[in-house]
């Protein structure tokens, strides 16, 4: 049983339970913008090792790692921006830091990508694993910027999209300048 000391591996527990209070918890809680980070890269290295495992494709663990990283605080910052500035609900008071924090404790699920090298089941796993990302990404969403689960759903969306506007744009400048 983890002890009453260790809050972020209880906060990863209620995150995987959807508990909008672990949630609730993780955005007032500066210190967890680096375990939440923390998050996002271990999951992303996990997610590449059962890559390779499955398929003999794993990819850069360093170079998926730093992708991640960037599009989870590119998504945070894109969802910030909407959920405050064009779509905001009246009490609206939420920080970059706290829709980061409670989006990288959303990714915790993903550990649990861990299953999908059991034969005949990966790509159930993967499918549930994802759809579950999805689903906290909205209570976190819900509990940054206190919003209804409507909101949520449409900022999530409206952030998705933008951020990959961004990244289709950035990979034309890329391919265009090589």
């Amino acid at each position: 049983m983890l002890s009453q000391a260790d809050p972020m591996f209880q906060h990863m527990i209620g995150a995987v339970r959807l508990e909008r209070s672990a949630y609730e918890a993780v955005e007032r809680d500066k210190k967890a913008t680096g375990q939440a980070a923390y998050i996002v890269v271990a999951t992303s290295l996990v997610a590449g090792a059962v890559s390779w495992l499955t398929t003999g494709e794993g990819g850069n663990g360093l170079v998926d790692s730093i992708i991640a990283l960037i599009g989870w605080a590119l998504y945070a910052q894109l969802a910030y921006l909407l959920g405050t500035k064009l779509f905001p609900a009246k009490e609206t008071k939420a920080d970059w830091g706290e829709v980061a924090r409670t989006l990288g404790f959303a990714n915790t699920p993903r550990f649990l990508i861990l299953l999908a090298v059991i034969p005949g089941i990966s790509g159930l796993v993967r499918s549930v694993v994802e759809l579950w990302v999805l689903v906290a990404t909205i209570v976190a969403l819900q509990s940054a910027l206190d919003c209804s689960t409507g909101r949520a759903i449409a900022i999530g969306i409206a952030a998705w999209l933008a951020q990959f506007l961004i990244f289709v744009i950035a990979l034309v400048f890329i391919a265009n300048a090589v």
